[in-house]
């Protein structure tokens, strides 16, 4: 199904070039990279998007699938007249970024992964997610998945930062439960990805929280190694007490990341295309 309303899309950051196109986690929106975004070098442009059923994206009627959201993605951006971009995304927004890679390769320049792994759920996690799922669509209310900051923040922030819970509960509230529920199912969809990065040669920002209990280092460790086998240049950065949400608990470090992502890719020979060659 072609969708014919774009994404919701908001330039976090204004600026020239190549930018990066940020891409939010389950269950949140763009907002989630704002302080990041803020963060960074001047004259790096940043645009957040929304993606299906989050945010102020609506769903439009298709099956869930994470493809059919790197497609909006691809759709919305290209619309704007942005026709590359360094893809970065956090937990969902990573699993939509490798499906961007793996469908549009021409579109993406270079790949921000950041709390997200590769590799499909395991048969109990796609369970738990329809099983989710369902309760939400039953319900008709997102609470559900209310507890979630508890699982997504770290001991550090429950500590130290105990502001960012409601701030998060206050995200996930305003959420569509249509929306939560197709992205529940999607996520339970996707396939292992890890042979996209294998193939992709392009530079990879890795990025996790030390305190992640959702994406581990170890899945970090084995996006890199399977981007490293394509010859890509490739950081890996882990971020002290952080967890899942590294760019909401420490958005300076993410930010330092992704802005030296950024300059690698600006660094590297532009690829030629047809339009080069053309008389």
């Amino acid at each position: 199904m072609t969708r014919t309303t774009p994404l919701n899309t908001i330039d976090l950051r204004t600026g020239g070039g190549l930018p990066l196109v940020l891409l939010h986690g389950f269950p949140l929106d763009v907002r989630m990279w704002s302080a990041c975004a803020m963060a960074l070098p001047p004259g790096i442009r940043a645009i957040g998007v929304d993606l299906p059923g989050a945010g102020h994206s609506d769903l439009d009627g298709a099956r869930p699938a994470l493809e059919h959201s790197a497609e909006c993605v691809h759709d919305t951006l290209r619309g704007m007249g942005v026709g590359n971009a360094i893809v970065v995304g956090l937990s969902l927004g990573g699993y939509v970024a490798l499906a961007l890679a793996d469908l549009y390769p021409d579109f993406v320049s270079g790949l921000g992964l950041v709390d997200t792994k590769s590799v499909a759920d395991t048969d109990e996690v796609r369970a738990k997610r329809r099983r989710i799922a369902n309760a939400v669509e039953e319900s008709q209310t997102v609470d559900a998945v209310l507890g979630m900051p508890a699982v997504l923040l770290s001991e550090v922030s429950a500590a130290e930062r105990r502001n960012l819970f409601p701030v998060l509960e206050s995200w996930i509230r305003s959420q569509s439960p249509a929306g939560v529920a197709w992205t529940q199912r999607a996520m339970a969809a996707r396939p292992d990805r890890t042979a996209v990065l294998e193939k992709f040669d392009l530079p990879v920002a890795v990025v996790v929280g030390a305190q992640d209990v959702l994406s581990p280092r170890d899945e970090a460790e084995h996006m890199a190694a399977a981007a490293r086998t394509a010859g890509a240049d490739v950081t890996l950065t882990e971020i002290p007490g952080v967890g899942h949400m590294a760019p909401v608990e420490d958005p300076q470090a993410v930010a330092d990341a992704l802005a030296d992502l950024h300059q690698r890719v600006q660094a590297r020979p532009r690829r030629r295309t047809l339009l080069d060659w053309w008389p």
